[in-house]
């Protein structure tokens, strides 16, 4: 089988890594790298657990070979705290309890970012659309919209 030496940026940081041509970015990342936050639900880019961002754009990284972020930015849930600091969505999603499993939350945080970098002051019709991709079983999605919601107003300093 074919390896294939890939330098790229996770997270802000240049890493380097060998993978096969046929080998996923989630399994790169889990598997090689060990950045566990991004989760396998589907495998077929249905379910969004598995979201990253891919030179700013969100990703299904079980559809994207490895050997794709070659040169390019990835930036994965492990990258949206800063230290012990959380991103105000990981903390709203925490106040609002936007979480269950834990199964599809990072996909859940990842595209809510990837909103938010985009459109500050998104409606919760965009929120829905943006958010659509990703599939949870355990809890309803209004307590995540409320979450990104909250975190949006948070970000943009007009938070009551």
């Amino acid at each position: 089988m074919t390896t294939i030496a890939v330098s790229t940026t996770i997270n802000g940081d240049d890493v380097e890594y060998l993978c096969h041509a046929d080998e996923s970015l989630l399994d790169v990342l889990r598997n090689r790298l060990g950045l566990m936050g991004s989760k396998e639900g589907c495998g077929t880019g249905d379910c969004g657990a598995c979201s990253t961002m891919l030179d700013g754009r969100i990703v299904c990284s079980c559809l994207v070979l490895g050997a794709e972020a070659e040169g390019r930015e990835v930036e994965t849930i492990e990258g949206m705290a800063h230290g012990h600091d959380l991103h105000p969505l990981q903390t709203k999603f925490l106040e609002h309890a936007a979480l269950q499993c834990g199964i599809c939350t990072p996909g859940f945080l990842m595209a809510a970012k990837a909103l938010l970098d985009v459109n500050p002051d998104p409606t919760e019709e965009e929120i829905r659309f943006w958010l659509a991709g990703n599939l949870c079983r355990c809890t309803g999605y209004d307590k995540i919209v409320r979450a990104v919601q909250d975190a949006a107003a948070e970000m943009r300093g007009d938070a009551a």
